[in-house]
């Protein structure tokens, strides 16, 4: 399904060189959104915005690097230099490292917080300029945040990983106390079990088989099925705001 409202949107996807960023940004694209795709492997950025391109659709490949400040900020200017200002960006880059508490993995920790909590705020800075004006100027304009529903949750051996998503959610939150006064929609989504990337980052052959037990247990939401659902969030008439969003598998509880 695409939606058909969002002709003339200037989008930027984080994380988009696979899983659910790929999917967002082929779906906004889809419905007639140009894309910038921030992601630090060139070669999988390049192949999605060839289908994008392939489909007749309007995108731009950046490499760019969460963590790191400086890699924000120069993707932010090839941004405007390509495309000029956005009015959607989808902070969907991140990481889950699960382990035990214990094993005090302080590399892994950092990790997440770096990517999960300090790389949202990165982008936010390079581009709450864009969003800001866009609202002031009667345009539609949107953050969207993902999350997961780890935010509230709890999994053992996820502290960590749901402790950086509960910061997301929060953000959010507060963040759209600043910008809803400013017309700058929010979005806090919580996906739940989902078929990404992310499961390939675990370690340890018992929290690979506990977590496949939960795919084969419960299924798991397509990439696909977030990119829908952020599709329809973002081409709402410009007065509605879908603040916080849950999507699970319907087997899981």
């Amino acid at each position: 399904m695409s939606y058909d409202n969002l002709s003339g949107r200037t989008a930027v996807v984080t994380g988009a060189a696979s899983g659910i960023g790929a999917a967002v940004a082929l779906r906004l694209a889809e419905s007639g959104a140009r894309v910038a795709l921030l992601a630090r492997r060139a070669d999988r950025l390049e192949t999605v915005v060839a289908k994008i391109r392939a489909n007749g659709g309007e995108a731009l490949a950046v490499v760019a690097d969460v963590t790191d400040g400086a890699s924000v900020q120069a993707a932010a200017d090839a941004v405007h230099a390509a495309f000029g200002r956005v009015d959607l960006v989808v902070n969907n880059a991140g990481v889950m490292l699960p382990n035990p508490v214990d094993d005090g993995r302080i590399d892994e920790w950092q990790r997440m917080l770096d990517t999960n909590v300090t790389g949202v705020l990165r982008v936010l800075r390079a581009f709450t300029g864009d969003l800001v004006a866009a609202a002031a100027e009667g345009r539609t304009a949107d953050l969207v945040n993902v999350s997961s529903v780890g935010a509230h949750v709890v999994f053992p051996t996820f502290a960590v990983y749901g402790a950086t998503k509960a910061a997301v959610t929060f953000l959010s939150q507060s963040l759209r106390a600043e910008f809803g006064p400013r017309d700058v929609r929010v979005t806090n989504v919580e996906p739940g079990l989902t078929d990404t990337e992310l499961g390939t980052h675990i370690e340890g052959e018992e929290l690979r088989e506990q977590v496949a037990g939960m795919f084969d247990g419960m299924g798991a939401l397509a990439a696909a099925d977030l990119a829908d659902l952020v599709g329809y969030v973002v081409s709402r008439p410009r007065n509605v705001n879908l603040r916080q969003v849950v999507v699970q598998p319907t087997r899981q509880v």
